[in-house]
């Protein structure tokens, strides 16, 4: 099937992809919008995993105050470049993830960042409630409530508050990708008077 330039054009401007990559997915979904936004979104990880390891020497912080002035955080966001640290997109980024911060009040960045003593102590409170299970499922029934009870408490698992369908995660992932370089959050900090 021949992909047309107005095809093109359409998924660029609803993902900010390159016109390469909108083209390639439009190809290999056979002129299909829909599966073209499926292909795009599974190869976001996949960049995001290649860049990983990329140095990160520049960045901007996102800063959010909501307007009652009793709630603010800010966004330590880093990129490889000033040139897409500058970037109006990018900037525009850490301040959305600055107001989930001050909205969502997460605790940690990442699982990785969860303390062993909050996984241990999660573990025990959760492990009464498998009680009675088959054993072969014991393990994954656990590891399914870890994962909700810290989804609310991790930053990059949590729920976009403009669009829930998207994570926070997905959102770093899909910068990485639009931008071709390696993108992350470095720290975030929320204040609050209550």
């Amino acid at each position: 099937m021949e992909i047309t330039s107005a095809q093109i054009k359409e998924l660029r401007d609803q993902t900010g992809i390159s016109v390469m990559q909108c083209k390639k997915a439009l190809e290999e979904a056979g002129g299909d919008m829909e599966k073209a936004l499926v292909i795009l979104k599974k190869r976001r990880s996949e960049a995001a995993e290649k860049k990983s390891d990329r140095a990160l020497g520049a960045g901007a912080v996102g800063v959010y105050v909501h307007n009652t002035n009793e709630v603010a955080a800010t966004v330590v966001l880093a990129s490889e470049t000033d040139f897409v640290a500058k970037n109006p997109e990018f900037i525009t980024l850490a301040r959305e993830i600055a107001l989930q911060v001050a909205g969502a009040n997460p605790k940690y960045l990442s699982r990785e960042s969860v303390p062993a003593d909050s996984l241990v102590a999660a573990k025990a409170v959760f492990a009464s409630e498998v009680e009675g299970k088959p054993e072969e499922m014991k393990e994954k029934i656990l590891e399914g409530k870890l994962a909700s009870y810290f989804r609310d408490q991790i930053l990059l698992e949590q729920p976009f508050i403009k669009n829930p369908d998207t994570t926070i995660g997905d959102m770093v992932s899909g910068a990485i990708q639009k931008f071709g370089e390696n993108i992350s959050v470095v720290s975030f900090h929320r204040a609050s008077v209550k």
